[in-house]
């Protein structure tokens, strides 16, 4: 699903969401600059492998958080950690780097990636804003949405204290 597939799945699925359209936008520095309405909700994403490429992990913090793979192992019992390549998020989520988002779970066809999302994003107005597929907007929607549609699609979400 691009962009405009994204937004028609929302629409279809009957959930509410917000969208702010920006200039492409390849990191968290950029993305403040881009102005949005609700910096405090903007979504970082990180999208990690294990050693063996066995599996396969999309971990969602809060925009001005930092997130340390070696803690993250210890406190999650995973392999040792480190960045998926460029090859790998094509393959698994369809997306290009910069581009990474929650909402890229919806192409896993396989459902092989696990999803960790800081349970920080249920505080407060419990909205997130996360990348519609394409790094040149921002959709945002209650986090409660956002779970139930990857939860539906089949992938493993763990809510945690990251």
């Amino acid at each position: 699903m691009g962009k405009k597939e994204m937004y028609e799945f929302l629409e279809a699925k009957g959930i509410s969401y917000e969208i702010t359209e920006h200039e492409a936008v390849y990191n968290m520095e950029e993305l403040l600059e881009a102005n949005l309405p609700y910096p405090q909700d903007n979504a970082k994403n990180l999208f990690v492998r294990d050693d063996k490429k066995r599996n396969y992990y999309l971990i969602t913090v809060k925009g001005d958080k930092r997130v340390n793979l070696k803690d993250f192992r210890k406190a999650h019992g995973t392999r040792v950690l480190s960045f998926a390549s460029a090859e790998d998020l094509s393959a698994l989520m369809k997306l290009t780097p910069g581009a990474v988002t929650p909402l890229g779970l919806l192409n896993d066809e396989e459902r092989k990636i696990e999803f960790y999302l800081d349970k920080d994003f249920f505080d407060g107005e419990a909205r997130i804003g996360c990348h519609p597929n394409d790094n040149t907007a921002t959709v945002w929607l209650k986090t409660d949405s956002l779970v139930k549609l990857i939860e539906e699609h089949g992938n493993t979400v763990h809510i945690v204290a990251i």
